[in-house]
């Protein structure tokens, strides 16, 4: 019996010390407020660089095809070499033409005969003007047979359209081709161009005549300068296309090659930047606590750029305003706070 006196005895003592240690650590009423490091927003200057990806295209580039289907009797590819605009590169089996040219030929020279002797008899009143029209028909339509087999006779060459560089050939003399034949490719390699694309809320200060620096995956560095802009944004990705022309350096990259594109946007003069761990992320929106007349007040906000300790604010701050950068956790709507100390802000996201 005495035994189990004590044990009560010690289990009480044991529970009445609890009691005492947790009301020493709870927070008395009325007791010192929270204490928070905060920042003053200042505006300043904002340097922004956004990288992306873009691929090297050539300043033209055509895939060589015949316009009819036919028998290769002439290939002339000497491939890795320049060919000049207009040269032949490949000529298909035209002896059919050839040979209806012959016979249009040569109703055509007995047409013309006949035209100069009516016109001769229409002179003398020796014919009606009826007779003679007919005639001179006749020669115009054959006139108009010659041209029409002219020009299937010059769909049976190839030629190159512009003057550049002469890719692998991919078929033999003698082979049978038709308008889907991929003879060979032809780049003009004196100048390069860059295709990239920028989200469109990225790409809405960049424009034409603007200069972006590219870098090759082997350590190349090059200028290029934004020659075109896709006026459509991609409703897909929502992104803006853009086209620029490689400067000095261009003969390093190799057309389809993948580049990084550094894209150096317009100073901010008037940026408000705030560190990322005074962001308060919700479901749909972020806020932060504004600090005012020593009281907490949740602000919404909108970013833009962000880092992984800076964030630049589009909406719901303005110079002057004090936020909250510690104790976030702690703090509730017009809870009193005490300053510890004011942090500067960033004025440079990279």
């Amino acid at each position: 019996m005495k035994k189990t006196n004590f044990l009560l005895i010690s289990l009480l003592v044991v529970l009445l010390a609890s009691c005492d240690k947790k009301q020493n650590n709870a927070p008395a009423a009325g007791g010192a407020p929270p204490q928070v490091d905060i920042m003053i927003i200042q505006p300043d200057t904002f340097v922004y660089h956004s990288e992306t990806g873009g691929t090297i295209l050539a300043n033209e580039f055509v895939e060589l095809r015949p316009e009819v289907n036919g028998r290769l009797i002439q290939l002339n590819i000497q491939e890795g070499t320049s060919v000049s605009a207009g040269s032949l590169i490949a000529k298909i089996n035209d002896e059919d033409l050839q040979a209806q040219k012959k016979k249009i030929q040569a109703q055509l020279d007995i047409a013309e005969k006949t035209v100069q002797r009516l016109k001769k008899l229409l002179e003398a009143n020796g014919l009606n003007q009826q007779e003679y029209d007919a005639a001179v028909s006749t020669r115009d339509g054959l006139l108009a047979d010659i041209d029409l087999v002219n020009a299937q006779i010059r769909k049976t060459e190839i030629r190159a359209p512009f003057a550049g560089l002469i890719g692998l050939r991919n078929v033999s003399p003698g082979a049978y081709v038709t308008s889907t034949t991929v003879l060979a490719t032809l780049q003009q390699m004196d100048q390069l161009k860059v295709d990239f694309s920028l989200p469109e809320t990225e790409a809405a200060d960049l424009r034409t005549g603007q200069s972006v620096e590219i870098k090759s995956e082997t350590g190349i560095i090059a200028t290029a300068v934004i020659r075109a802009i896709e006026p459509q944004i991609n409703t897909g990705t929502r992104n803006i296309k853009f086209r620029a022309i490689v400067q000095g350096g261009g003969s390093a990259f190799q057309p389809g090659a993948f580049v990084n594109v550094v894209v150096s946007h317009q100073p901010d003069y008037n940026a408000i930047l705030i560190p990322t761990n005074s962001i308060i992320p919700d479901s749909r929106t972020k806020k932060v606590a504004l600090i005012h007349h020593g009281k907490v007040q949740f602000k919404l906000i909108e970013t833009a750029q962000r880092t992984e300790t800076s964030a630049r604010v589009i909406s719901g701050l303005n110079p002057g305003d004090s936020i909250a950068v510690t104790g976030l956790l702690f703090l509730k709507p017009e809870v009193p706070v005490t300053i510890r100390s004011v942090q500067h802000q960033s004025t440079e996201l990279k």
